[in-house]
């Protein structure tokens, strides 16, 4: 990763400074897994996260046997993640929205947390695990009505693997012993093959959702950047076209990130306490510069 151009904050001068930048200003945000932590969904690249590698969508598309580990662990993971609640961080994002202070929001997440939380202009960039596409006619369905088909496939699957709860990966994958044996739903309207519509690696993310993600960046003044590292390029962009556009940026993430090098702020802390301290301080805009 580049080296900083500014110091790493702790929480209480993180917040102050935070503070300083953001006074005034319309702001959009940008969150990564390091988010919903608290929600008790694990992190992908957290310094306490196991290592990983993901599925790519080339794996999933071409391999049978992919697909079937795909789903056999999601089935598992998704009783986990699909039960948990938006956690202080998301509800204080939520609040600002409703201030006017924030004017809108990209998630990297797939877990529609923020909107349970009350936040409106949100762009899920990387697509929710909250709903299925078949990915030869275009049918929809979500994942819960999956959910009770693959059980009716497998019955007592869930209840028979093995889970370690620290491995449920964001996209509600979890490790287990064995994935054999499991069967695989396929589309009820065409026979396809069925695909949780989020965006794999290796899979890009469509043109519109970029485009609409970008005008929040725009409309804004600066940017906060909550619970992510940045480490892949879809979520660092926006870092960079706010940076040269001149806005400020606040980085708030548990260790290093990507964007590091262009922050304006950034706060060695967790979103869970930075976020709702910032929701406290901000005013709202002057309608002047709303």
């Amino acid at each position: 990763m580049p080296e900083p151009a500014v110091p790493t904050l702790g929480l209480v001068d993180g917040i102050a400074a935070a503070t300083r930048v953001l006074t005034g200003l319309r702001i959009a945000a940008l969150t990564g897994a390091g988010i919903s932590t608290d929600s008790g969904i694990p992190d992908y690249r957290g310094p306490d996260s196991p290592p990983r590698t993901p599925m790519t969508f080339q794996q999933f598309v071409s391999d049978p046997a992919f697909r079937r580990t795909y789903w056999a662990r999601n089935h598992v993971g998704w009783r986990h993640v699909h039960r948990t609640h938006p956690n202080p961080g998301h509800v204080a994002l939520a609040d600002l929205e409703g201030r006017g202070v924030l004017v809108g929001l990209i998630t990297q997440n797939v877990d529609r947390l923020h909107r349970q939380a009350g936040s409106r202009r949100v762009v899920d960039l990387h697509g929710t695990y909250a709903d299925v596409v078949c990915l030869a006619c275009g049918a929809r369905t979500t994942r819960d009505a999956l959910a009770r088909r693959l059980e009716a496939l497998n019955p007592g699957f869930a209840e028979r693997a093995t889970v370690e709860d620290v491995e449920i990966a964001p996209d509600a994958d979890a490790v287990i012993a064995s994935t054999e044996g499991f069967v695989v739903a396929d589309c009820e309207r065409c026979g396809g093959t069925l695909k949780p519509d989020i965006t794999y690696f290796g899979e890009n993310v469509p043109p519109d959702r970029v485009a609409r993600a970008y005008a929040i960046v725009d409309d804004a003044e600066a940017l906060l950047v909550a619970g992510s590292s940045l480490a892949v390029l879809s979520g660092l962009r926006f870092v960079r076209h706010a940076a040269r556009a001149g806005k400020p940026v606040v980085v708030v993430n548990r260790g290093r990130t990507r964007g590091d090098d262009v922050a304006t702020v950034r706060v060695h802390a967790g979103t869970s306490q930075v976020l709702p301290a910032l929701a406290e301080t901000l005013p709202a805009p002057h309608p002047a510069t709303r």
